[in-house]
């Protein structure tokens, strides 16, 4: 293909298609989960179904217009574009209506339209121009700091000033992004810690021990840092490492320390009851003194490393309660209680999901057939045409609708992940990845909200929620990857 190829001829028009099968059959399920017997048309435009497919039209012509653009536009203006939208998300809240505890809407005559949406299009080009600078090498973890900002800003305003939570979850996506283009696994260690400590804390720390005294919560987190502590110093290092030897040989004395610990202590136990909260964190404590003698003596920045996550965590699992009881809002701390089964509420907080679940269900493998939904038609689950999208499909179309839905969005976000791994600049790579990374956190997110795997958090399905913005949004964002692809033979290679 030549380089002044036509651009019809360039463009993936394979992921178009996907695109345009997500967005229509999204399209025929707001119509299902809104339809009435008073409805004839799905061209009602008094109804979402009709305003639903208006949007997929504009989207369509918005989508084209990019794809006339210049792809050089969106590197050259990208932190202008990135500068103007901030300004865009400060003033927000200044002008918003509060929308269920929400500023993050701005009413624009007969349209609203939610900024935060774009936003993440226009994160993801300034963190593509930033890390695809000639100069931009990732050496440690100070590399990062600027492209943390940059996604860190947006996801504060989002969050703090226009109090929408789950919106500002998602720009986490871009880690993903920063995995591949170098960041250190041990960031993902610790958030994926992070979740895991804070949901053991608050589920177990309500079930007793059947002997001493406390709960499983503290001990069984502690427990967790102690077999991470073994694990790195037992597999990170071999004979051949400085200190190879007697570093694996103190990985199994932490072991055999703690083994010969909690043997005394449940011999104890007999007579005095044990505080085993306070001996499992004294055994961490005393092994993070003990990796700290490690990394003087040896140089090893890995066990420095695992030190400070040792004693971090520590501290973090001491704090989960406190930050659940003081910092996490009512209706917050009642959907994680619901999440975890330590409350039983379905008329209340956990209503959306219960109905949800039941909806799905009652769709079997077949589903009940397209407009007869019961659980839809008598509007038993809230939302049903935005962020419960999933559960109408579930119902009218069953297993096998369901199945097909998420097989064309796994096949959607492959072919973007191809796509990215095949350009020649870096700058399109970052972004193309940072697409990817973002349909796929949406997608992970909604389904499991849907399926009372994770807390309700008010995330749409791409491309297949009602929405005009987020619609918009997710357009928008393609198709200027899809410009840069269409572009590549036109690139330098610079990877």
């Amino acid at each position: 293909m030549s380089r002044n190829g036509n651009i019809l001829r360039q463009i993936d028009w394979f992921t178009i298609v996907l695109w345009l099968m997500l967005a229509l059959f999204g399209w025929m399920n707001i119509y299902g989960a809104t339809y009435t017997y008073e409805q004839t048309t799905m061209f009602d435009f008094g109804n979402r179904a009709g305003k639903q497919f208006v949007w997929i039209l504009t989207a369509l012509v918005a989508g084209g217009i990019i794809l006339l653009i210049d792809s050089r536009t969106y590197d050259i203006l990208a932190y202008i574009i990135y500068a103007f939208w901030l300004l865009v998300l400060l003033v927000t809240p200044l002008v918003a209506r509060d929308t269920k505890g929400s500023l993050s809407w701005i009413n624009l005559g007969p349209v609203s339209l939610q900024p935060a949406e774009f936003a993440k299009c226009f994160t993801a080009l300034a963190l593509a121009k930033w890390m695809s600078r000639y100069e931009f090498k990732v050496r440690d973890l100070r590399d990062f700091i600027v492209p943390f900002l940059l996604m860190a800003v947006p996801m504060f305003i989002i969050m703090v000033l226009q109090k929408e939570t789950g919106s500002a979850l998602v720009f986490a996506a871009f880690l993903l992004m920063f995995y591949r283009e170098g960041m250190t696994g041990y960031i993902l260690l610790i958030g994926a810690a992070a979740v895991a400590f804070f949901i053991l804390v608050i589920r177990l720390g309500v079930v007793p021990l059947p002997l001493g005294t406390g709960s499983w919560g503290i001990v069984v987190c502690m427990l967790i840092i102690l077999i991470i502590e073994v694990f790195f110093l037992l597999f990170l290092f071999n004979d051949r490492s400085q200190g190879g030897p007697m570093i694996r040989w103190s990985a199994l004395g932490i072991a055999a320390t703690a083994v010969l610990t909690f043997g005394i202590a449940l011999i104890v136990n007999i007579w005095i009851p044990v505080p085993f909260e306070w001996v499992t964190t004294s055994l961490v404590a005393a092994s993070t003194i003990y990796l700290g003698f490690l990394a003087l003596r040896w140089r090893h920045k890995e066990i420095l490393f695992i030190m400070l996550f040792s004693l971090g965590s520590m501290a973090y699992c001491y704090s989960c309660d406190y930050a659940f009881e003081h910092i996490l809002q009512d209706h917050q701390r009642s959907r994680i209680e619901v999440l975890l089964g330590l409350k039983d509420d379905p008329a209340g907080v956990g209503y959306n999901v219960n109905q949800s679940k039941i909806a799905i269900g009652s769709g079997r493998f077949l589903g009940k057939g397209f407009h007869q939904g019961t659980q839809t038609k008598l509007q038993f689950v809230p939302e049903q045409a935005t962020d419960f999208i999933f559960c109408t499909v579930g119902e009218e179309w069953g297993f096998l609708g369901c199945s097909m839905v998420l097989i064309t969005y796994l096949i959607f976000i492959l072919r973007l992940i191809y796509l990215a791994e095949r350009q020649r600049e870096r700058f399109c790579r970052i972004y193309g990845y940072s697409v990817a990374a973002i349909f796929l956190l949406h997608l992970t997110i909604n389904i499991g909200m849907v399926l009372g795997l994770l807390p309700v958090i008010g995330i749409p399905l791409p491309l297949f929620s009602y929405g005009g913005s987020q619609l918009w949004g997710f357009t928008i964002l393609l198709f200027i990857f899809l410009k840069m692809d269409a572009s590549r033979f036109n690139q330098s290679d610079n990877n």
